[in-house]
């Protein structure tokens, strides 16, 4: 089973971060996703995990992404 992409369709990237506000991806890593193996998605996951509890934000919840 293939691993989703985190995008949740708030796609800006924050100047300060260098981040996407929505996904916390960098270009490289949003780029590469789709080509990406599931290992290397898996790692990628952990990084947003980390950047998202570094910069105090909560991930997103199902009703957030709706309408998105």
């Amino acid at each position: 089973m293939s691993i989703a992409s985190p995008c949740i369709n708030i796609c800006r990237m924050s100047a300060a971060t260098g981040l996407c506000e929505g996904c916390f991806r960098s270009l490289d890593e949003i780029a590469r996703w789709s080509r990406s193996a599931d290992a290397d998605k898996r790692h990628i996951l952990e990084l947003i995990a980390q950047r998202r509890a570094s910069l105090g934000a909560a991930a997103p919840t199902l009703a957030s992404t709706e309408g998105a």
